[in-house]
């Protein structure tokens, strides 16, 4: 990496951290951010990608820019995409703008753009650099990169516990393990994922809601996964189906018994059965089909444990409560088969540990979720 190159690193980081500011808008579409530099290297525009179906960052840069943009540089965090989408092609506003040379954090693996902005970016004459703060570049859309390359999106695990492991007491209870500081995180991380997983217990035991409250960018749907189909006839979820989406998923041949829940406005959807219940991959599969790309996986034990045993898991978000409860029938968080010596169970990479209110809060990836994305160790 040159000197120069080198030199406007400061500017890449500060172009991730508009990239962010659309969490939960943008997707689909990856998060962008874009600074642009006149012809003497200062700032004169920047922006980003705000919503899905609005102005790319690019766009929004060189609003801002003008003319001043005449000459200088484009910073920004992806390639600049070439085809005819929701928006026009970016690579239009990029030459029309008059900027002399483009710096990309990564190109974009989209297949309708693939190294073909660059292209037409550098036929075009301009000089065009990619690679700087690649990595974090691909930290930061890790979800879209894996929905891009694998059809499933990225599944967040999530869930609450006492200081013992143990996720109710023996009779069941469990408002509130979490304190209020700890709730206010987890409605935030609802309010910008495409989905928001539960099993038929948690329907059952706890009768939830599973909104975001206050509402995110987002609008979760809410997905109940049910081999049985043994849902109970009164719940939340149901009630409110004709709000805010709710999609069942159950085997085969137990439609008829969910009529009443799809007739107050639930999808139920089949798939194949077996002894262990629904397949976690047919699940993503079909949310990746709607373009899902974070899922939130709640709980129980049972459907987080499905998820930990099918490698199904990328990030995790753990809520530990000061609170003790004891009791051998108090449920702990994860269920499911699980592994046999302790020398093959699963160390989150990047573990980290922060307060939250009272609790803690412990946050990591799964082993190989970045790195199959391209992401580095630290």
């Amino acid at each position: 990496m040159t000197s120069a190159l080198r030199d406007l690193e400061p500017w890449m980081c500060h172009a991730l951290a508009l990239a962010a500011r659309g969490r939960g808008a943008a997707e689909p579409n990856p998060m962008v951010g874009a600074v642009v530099l006149d012809a003497a290297g200062n700032p004169v525009g920047e922006g980003w990608h705000e919503r899905f179906g609005e102005a790319h960052a690019e766009v929004n840069a060189f609003a801002r820019a003008g003319e001043r943009a005449r000459g200088g540089t484009l910073v920004v965090t992806l390639e600049p995409c070439c085809h005819w989408g929701k928006t026009p092609p970016c690579t239009d506003a990029v030459i029309r703008s008059g900027v002399r040379r483009v710096v990309a954090a990564m190109a974009d693996p989209f297949p309708r753009v693939a190294g073909g902005g660059v292209q037409i970016l550098r036929d075009a004459g301009i000089e065009v650099h990619v690679g700087l703060c690649e990595g974090e570049a691909r930290r930061l859309n890790a979800p879209y990169l894996k929905l891009l390359g694998t059809g499933r999106p990225w599944v967040h695990l999530k869930w609450a516990m006492t200081l013992d492991g143990k996720i109710a007491t023996r009779t069941g209870d469990s408002k509130w393990i979490s304190g209020e500081a700890s709730r206010r995180a987890v409605h935030e991380l609802r309010g910008r994922v495409d989905a928001v997983v539960v099993g038929r217990g948690t329907v059952t035991a706890d009768d939830p809601l599973l909104t975001a409250r206050p509402p995110g960018p987002r609008l979760a749907t809410r997905v109940v996964l049910s081999a049985s189909a043994e849902l109970p006839d009164r719940a939340l979820l149901r009630a409110t189906a004709r709000e805010v989406p709710v999609l069942v998923f159950t085997a085969a041949g137990n439609e008829p018994k969910l009529a009443g829940w799809a007739a107050d406005g639930c999808e139920v959807l089949s798939l194949p059965g077996s002894d262990t219940g629904l397949s976690v991959d047919a699940v993503l599969a079909e949310l990746g089909r709607r373009r899902m790309t974070n899922v939130l996986v709640e709980g129980g034990a049972g459907v987080l444990g499905a998820f930990l045993d099918a490698g199904a898991a990328d990030e995790f978000h753990v809520f530990v409560s000061p609170k003790l409860v004891g009791g051998t029938a108090a449920p702990s968080p994860v269920g499911g088969t699980g592994v046999g010596r302790i020398a093959d169970a699963l160390r989150p990479a990047e573990f980290t540990a922060a307060p939250s209110g009272e609790d803690v809060y412990l946050h990591g990836f799964a082993p190989g979720s970045l790195s199959r994305v391209g992401v580095g160790g630290r």
